[in-house]
């Protein structure tokens, strides 16, 4: 295996992508042409066989200026429809502003985001009515490019559905919270409390109006996200409003991020910090809220970063991230999950095998830092419940202790809930690590790595990508396959390959049964079927009694 992984090249890319490289460029022409009414859109980003690519389409107005910090304003699709003009949309957009990772400063990006790339069959028309995948990416609510998450291939293993990515404002440009007490009605029209998740609703709704003309249908579309993007998904579900609007009619959630959706009393020292720090640190809040519409973006982008590793800020809140607002997002999801207050449509969920989003440290520390609200009490029954004793190693028992809060558990809580109410439902543990980290820890995103093309993000947006040999390419289609039968027919079985186990719907009873998606061999599947482990259940029952403190 080792050696295997150091005669991998990985490609580290900024702005060279696999799939550009391989892309069959051809002028444009009109039957590449794709006319929405107000703008005509064309594309000679055509790869492979069966799929094209139309990318940086506007769904929104550019929130900049006095938009900064607002609900994302629809577009004017009637001043459009005077020009009607013809836009070349073969190249990536910028993506939206990143914070920091690894250590390093974000600030790449452009304000200039609201954008949706478009992959479709070459050959679908107006007539077509093919199902409809929606994907939003992971990053922390901080970073993240659809860029990074390559579709083609998708498309070209199976073309009879339409996917769609999404840009949408994270970090403070999206999820920036003034004090609630001062937010008077003199600041309502000038802002909005999680601007970065109505970005994702107004997306929605411009695929209602608009993607039959590129060959889609409006009643079958699937919502899917990783990580933050599994979060998003989960908030989209428990949405009072998504019942009535009827934005999509399934959802994937991979990997749900269950960290703290604070109240917005406990972002006021984050927003007081970031004020200060972008140098609108003046006591009156219209006047703070008027100063930072008008600084520079680079200034904004170094304040919210400090936010999260100065020292001098002291706050346990320091993340920018959705808010209970009472109006969006009313409770914490999984209370609202709990009280069976969600949209019932069919739905795949499920974890990675051993992940967690934290590097290893003391347990307790990891915890408060993951869950500022928790008690020492609190603590104290964490460890109680996850003995070192039932471990291998600590390390073990720190990815589990802090793994199943914020990832694993959403698998059961969610396929409990749903199957409780009769929603189909079918939940996964992918089980296939990472080859290029070198290790048999099933981390975060590895699926990401299998099912888009060798994936690994990195910072301010960009990505590397490892090829695959062929025993990975087989699986990774194995997954795909899986995913596209659920956005064609509501169940991963109906279109699954040759040769691929069946996945069985999650049931509520004592022996519920997930699929274990595993690689196996080019010509043989790895995947198999277990029953839900009952001490991980029991675990996750004891997670979700702490809905309260750790705020998800």
């Amino acid at each position: 295996m080792m050696l295997t992984n150091l005669l991998r090249l990985p490609i580290f890319l900024s702005t060279l992508f696999p799939f550009q490289r391989d892309s069959q460029k051809t002028p444009s022409s009109q039957e590449n042409v794709v006319d929405l009414g107000y703008a005509r859109y064309t594309s000679s980003n055509r790869i492979g066989e069966y799929s094209i690519a139309y990318l940086g389409l506007r769904y929104a107005e550019p929130p900049t200026g006095e938009r900064r910090f607002q609900s994302p304003v629809p577009l004017d699709e009637e001043d459009g429809k005077k020009e009607n003009k013809l836009v070349d949309v073969s190249s990536y957009p910028n993506f939206c502003i990143q914070g920091g990772r690894d250590g390093l400063w974000g600030g790449a990006g452009s304000e200039d985001c609201l954008k949706v790339n478009v992959y479709k069959p070459v050959n679908a028309t107006r007539d077509s009515a093919l199902p409809v995948l929606v994907f939003f990416h992971g990053g922390g609510y901080t970073f993240g490019n659809p860029r990074n998450f390559p579709f083609d291939h998708w498309i070209n293993q199976s073309p009879n559905v339409i996917i769609i990515s999404v840009y949408y404002r994270i970090g403070a440009f999206g999820f920036l919270t003034p004090p609630s007490s001062n937010l008077g009605a003199n600041l309502t029209s000038s802002f909005d409390l999680n601007a970065g998740f109505l970005d994702q609703l107004e997306a929605l709704r411009w695929i209602q109006r608009n993607i039959g003309s590129f060959g889609g249908d409006p009643t079958r579309v699937t919502i899917n996200g990783h990580s933050a993007g599994g979060s998003s998904v989960l908030l989209h579900l428990v949405r009072e409003s998504s019942w009535n609007e009827r934005l999509f009619s399934a959802a994937i959630a991979q990997s749900v991020y269950r960290v703290p959706v604070p109240k917005v009393e406990q972002q006021e020292s984050l927003f007081d910090f970031f004020a200060f720090q972008a140098g609108c640190g003046v006591v009156d809040l219209s006047k703070r809220i008027d100063c930072l519409k008008k600084t520079d973006v680079r200034v904004l982008a170094r304040a919210q970063d400090l936010a999260e590793r100065s020292t001098v800020f002291t706050s346990s809140y320091r993340f920018f991230r959705p808010v209970v607002d009472g109006k969006v997002i009313k409770e914490y999801p999984t209370r609202l999950l709990l009280n069976g207050d969600f949209m019932g449509v069919p739905l795949m969920v499920g974890a990675t095998s051993n992940e967690t989003s934290l590097p290893e440290r003391d347990i307790e520390g990891g915890l408060r830092w993951l869950y500022p609200s928790l008690s020492d009490g609190d603590i104290a029954q964490f460890l109680k419940f996850y003995p070192p004793e039932h471990f291998d190693s600590f390390s073990q028992q720190f990815r589990v202790i802090t793994g199943e809060s914020v990832f694993i558990c959403a698998r059961s809580l969610m396929a409990r809930a749903y199957n409780k109410v009769n929603t189909p439902v079918w939940a996964y543990r992918y089980d296939q690590p990472n080859p290029v980290l070198g290790s048999r820890v099933v981390a975060h995103s590895a699926e990401s790595w299998m099912m888009f093309n060798g994936t690994k993000t990195g910072n301010n947006g960009t990505a590397t990508f490892t090829p695959l040999d062929k025993t990975e390419l087989a699986f990774s289609k194995e997954l795909i396959a899986y995913w596209i039968s659920f956005v064609r027919g509501y169940n991963p079985n109906t279109y699954r390959l040759a040769g691929s186990p069946e996945w069985p719907r999650y049931s509520s009873n004592d022996k519920s049964k997930q699929i274990v998606l595993h690689q196996g061999t080019v010509k043989k599947s790895g995947s198999y079927a277990e029953f839900e482990d009952e001490e991980e259940r029991k675990r996750c029952d004891f997670v979700a009694g702490k809905v309260d403190r750790e705020q998800n």
